[in-house]
């Protein structure tokens, strides 16, 4: 499949805006990957504001470097998911709970409400919500540590 062509540039204002071949204009396009964990760099769309699709991306490789690299700011903002990679303790093995843990982003802590806010995405992959609704990943179970697991192991 063939990339249509399109422009993609930030207004003055700081927001992404799509030009198509034959010039139509749209400002405030967000980006939106089809599978953002599983498969960040394929499937993505370009919609407007009202989510009306203006362009579908295979992969997002074929995207010349420019508009690439600001598909990526923007959904780098869009899409602020730490990954889990050690936990590092638990209040309690009770809910709510507050849970000290290691991410790719650095030390946090944050207040699970409830076991119904850790939802398995796969048997290895899971997606856990906090108190404040950010979500953490946990890409691959088997790869936490021991400890991180028997803590883990608890609220499955």
């Amino acid at each position: 499949m063939t990339l249509p062509t399109f422009q993609l540039r930030r207004n003055a204002f700081g927001r992404l805006e799509f030009q198509s071949a034959d010039g139509e204009t749209h400002e405030g396009v967000i980006p939106v990957r089809a599978f953002p964990i599983s498969e960040a760099g394929r499937g993505l769309s370009l919609v407007t504001g009202d989510g009306h699709e203006l362009v579908w991306i295979e992969h997002l490789s074929d995207v010349p470097a420019p508009q690439r690299e600001l598909i990526e700011e923007e959904l780098a903002g869009r899409e602020f998911m730490p990954e889990i990679r050690k936990l590092a303790s638990v209040s309690s093995y009770a809910t709510p709970s507050t849970w000290k843990v290691e991410t790719d982003r650095g030390p946090t802590s944050f207040t699970l409400r409830g076991e119904e806010d850790i939802r398995r995405l796969s048997p290895q992959t899971l997606l856990i919500a906090d108190n404040h609704g950010i979500f953490y990943l946990v890409r691959d179970i088997q790869a936490l540590d021991k400890h991180s697991r028997k803590l883990l192991d608890r609220f499955l």
